[in-house]
């Protein structure tokens, strides 16, 4: 799959809850790796701010993004969008610290992302791929994070309140094209017993009944009631009336849990790449999503890229037979067993390592070991059918190294390993030469990398 952006930048206007300014933000489509961008357009120098977990300073009733003394606050609903319509690069220009509530749910995105289109781009999209559960708890709260492992992504969502309007509710989505029908009119929501606290603490300035659900379920005294009714401009009701107040009816029966769905998805857009996996989120918040967030991003810092899937029972896209006929490599130098994946811009080779190779009888006869230079060899043979992969008639050419740079050799390889290179394009095959990447792993470990520049050539 290749990265997305918009096709055309698109704007929306509107209140921020917590500071009710009238505020502006422009979407625009940005460059592949771009990420999600925000940029504070009505600051000197208009400093941009990345949209990622570890930028992320404050999740008290929204997610807060902060570089420097620049921040941008509730930008969730705007992010869930984006990340459900496969968007994966686009700057945000906003002229205030906070993106606008709108009508507290991501709605208007929705209908400005269909109404402007998508643009396909030339670079593979970045799967971060969950191999094993992952799970994040607060035991306090009770609230908790689980990816499970799963060929496409989906989350499942319950929510409990100790409250007699609003106790339990469960919402799933199990395709994200069913985003903009099934969760993104989902509006924000209060209970009457918070008001107070949040306007007491200077925020809510924009929130009214246009852009939240108010919930009254615990009695309070009747003029408290009729003092917080005037507060939000609404109409009195007698303390023993529970239910939701709002201006219009629910646009789901369960559309809290529905909304806590739409947070978690644009809390998890701050991984900053696109994930393989099934989320479990039981009673999430800000706070639980973003330490998710931040626990994958660590990961993804650690190691730049994953390794590649490898089932062995799936028939390859080349066998050793298919790369004979392609490269002209015979034993004991043919290195490349077969080739599991293959784009435009990378490929995935696979090389079993047994005790039978020529060369451990001399490296080491009394601890095997395969040189690392046969390892970057054999990633070497595996990006040369990716080149030849770009001409026509491949078995009329050759591919040759011509440079070799930033070699790092991690860990040994010995007897019994599988290796797995994976190798993409640096740069784009240019008058037929190449400058490519490439890794070598063992199991989930980098084992050898670098870059290296191959030329291709016809045969005589």
């Amino acid at each position: 799959m290749k990265q997305r952006t918009l096709a055309q930048a698109f704007k929306v206007e509107g209140k921020g809850l917590h500071t009710g300014l009238v505020i502006e933000a422009e979407f625009c489509p940005a460059p592949e790796n771009h990420g999600y961008r925000i940029q504070r357009v009505d600051l000197e120098g208009e400093p941009v701010v990345d949209a990622v977990a570890e930028n992320v300073t404050s999740t008290q009733r929204g997610t807060v993004v902060k570089k420097g003394e620049v921040c941008i606050s509730t930008i969730e609903h705007a992010l869930a969008a984006l990340y459900a319509f496969g968007i994966d690069n686009c700057l945000i220009k906003v002229n205030a610290p906070e993106i606008p509530i709108l009508d507290g749910s991501a709605n208007e995105y929705c209908e400005k992302i269909q109404q402007v289109g998508i643009k396909e781009q030339d670079m593979d999209k970045d799967f971060y791929v969950v191999r094993s559960k992952i799970e994040v708890r607060d035991e306090e709260t009770g609230s908790s994070i689980v990816v499970l492992p799963d060929d496409d992504f989906s989350i499942d969502t319950m929510i409990s309140f100790n409250s007699p309007v609003l106790s339990y509710q469960y919402a799933s989505l199990g395709n994200l094209a069913d985003f903009a029908s099934e969760v993104g009119a989902s509006r924000t929501f209060v209970f009457v017993r918070e008001v107070e606290p949040l306007v007491k603490a200077n925020l809510i300035k924009g929130g009214d009944l246009d852009n939240a659900i108010v919930i009254y379920d615990s009695p309070l005294e009747q003029v408290e009631l009729d003092r917080l009714a005037d507060l939000m401009g609404v109409p009195h009701k007698h303390v023993s009336d529970f239910g939701y107040i709002n201006n219009r009816p629910l646009a789901f029966e369960n559309e809290p849990a529905r909304h806590k769905l739409l947070d978690v998805l644009g809390d998890i857009a701050l991984i900053g790449r696109p994930l393989k996996g099934k989320i479990i989120a039981t009673r999430p918040g800000h706070t639980i999503n973003t330490s998710f967030a931040k626990k994958i991003r660590k990961e993804i810092k650690r190691q730049e890229i994953q390794a590649p899937v490898y089932n062995p029972s799936v028939e390859p896209l080349m066998d050793v037979n298919r790369i004979r006929e392609l490269l002209p490599h015979r034993y004991p130098f043919l290195l490349v067993d077969k080739i599991i994946e293959k784009t435009s811009n990378h490929i995935v080779g696979v090389k079993n390592v047994t005790g039978n190779e020529p060369f451990f009888m001399g490296h080491f006869p009394q601890e095997p070991v395969m040189p690392g230079v046969l390892q970057v060899e054999a990633m070497a043979q595996t990006g040369g059918l990716l080149v030849l992969d770009s001409v026509d008639d491949p078995e009329k050419y050759s591919t040759y190294f011509m440079k070799i740079d930033n070699v790092k050799f991690r860990s040994k390889v010995v007897p019994g390993d599988t290796l797995l290179f994976h190798v993409s394009f640096m740069t784009p095959l240019r008058r037929g030469c190449a400058m490519m990447k490439g890794y070598a792993f063992v199991g989930e470990k980098i084992v050898c990398e670098c870059e290296f520049m191959a030329q291709i050539v016809k045969n005589k």
